[in-house]
């Protein structure tokens, strides 16, 4: 499909219908956002793919979007809390096998990546990695409209609540952003019809010769 027309159909949808989005279309997003543009190629989130009707409903308990109950599965975003010379570890042997290198060979890219990141507090590296999670969320949008999935990004919900129903404090995670995926019903969502609103490119772009 025309990458242009997926974006211009796609919205923030407001209301889900009961269609369930099909576990293709769910893993076709998943390997796009395992795809997605990461600095350093470290990943420093980890995304946890939500089919479970009643989980879905405790975690939008507190939240004004409705979207995360209704959702036929709902992704969440979890950075990392902070980034230790473990995972940089992990990256450069995992880099030699699938470029088939020793990690010897790799002691430079180890060495220059471990130093920049103990160079910064964990408060510095958990906010890059949220950063990071954002990215990846840019790409799990276009990856959906591609799917002609509709999907709702949100900030909106109760991250302590998340963190807490998800365990994510055990695994040095916390909750960052969530993405709801499903259907839109046309009928009561009040968005579904309208015109996209954007300014123009022109007034949004600089050209620089």
């Amino acid at each position: 499909m025309d990458l242009i027309q997926d974006l211009n159909w796609r919205y923030a949808t407001k209301s889900y219908s009961n269609e369930k989005v099909s576990e293709e279309k769910i893993d076709f997003i998943l390997e796009a956002i395992n795809l997605s543009a990461s600095s350093c190629g470290l990943q420093p989130y980890r995304i946890f793919a939500i089919d479970n009707t009643q989980l879905k409903a405790k975690l939008g308990a507190n939240s004004f979007n409705k979207q995360i109950a209704q959702s036929s599965h709902l992704l969440v975003f979890a950075a990392f809390n902070k980034v230790t010379t473990k995972h940089v570890q992990n990256l450069v042997k995992l880099t030699a096998e699938k470029q088939g290198v020793t990690v010897e060979s790799l002691d430079g890219l180890f060495t220059t990546m471990d130093s920049y990141f103990k160079s910064k507090s964990d408060e510095e590296n958990k906010l890059w990695a949220e950063r990071q999670s954002y990215i990846a969320l840019g790409t799990a949008l276009i990856a959906a409209a591609n799917a002609k999935a509709d999907a709702t990004p949100m900030e909106g919900f109760d991250p302590q609540l998340f963190d807490e129903l998800l365990g994510l404090k055990e695994k040095d995670l916390h909750s960052i952003v969530i993405l709801s995926l499903g259907y839109r019903d046309e009928t009561s969502d009040y968005l579904a019809k309208t015109p996209k609103v954007r300014i123009s490119v022109e007034e949004m772009v600089t050209k620089i010769s």
